[in-house]
């Protein structure tokens, strides 16, 4: 139905940047809702940023200022830009999208396979 696979984790330096990206693909579905969660070893994952279908965004307080969620409908991809990183944005980051799939019909959640994000010097 839908793969979603992210790209772009890493190690970075404090007050580093990275750019996630996370391409959905698949067949005979729209995407509502798409976003970024983390999870940090010994913490339950949590909601980062999330997009609706119209580009209307939510950021946790924690990252407010610093990450970006956007997304491009044609290429069927979600962006998070992260600047001014910190030690404590180190978690592995998933993609989660919310689609509607057309042979059910109805709406599924979707999750990636994670990519590391590592913020240390």
């Amino acid at each position: 139905q839908v793969q979603l696979v992210e790209s772009g984790g890493g190690l970075v330096q404090p007050g580093g940047s990275l750019r996630l990206s996370c391409a959905a693909s698949g067949s005979g579905f729209t995407i509502n809702t798409a976003g970024w969660y983390r999870q940090a070893p010994g913490n339950q994952r949590e909601l980062v940023a999330d997009i609706d279908s119209g580009g209307r965004t939510n950021v946790v307080d924690s990252v407010k200022g610093r990450f970006t969620i956007s997304r491009d409908n044609v290429k069927n991809t979600v962006y998070l830009q992260m600047n001014s990183l910190k030690p404590e944005d180190t978690a592995v980051y998933y993609c989660n999208a919310v689609a509607y799939v057309w042979s059910l019909p109805t709406y599924r959640t979707f999750w990636g396979q994670g990519t590391q994000v590592t913020v240390s010097s």
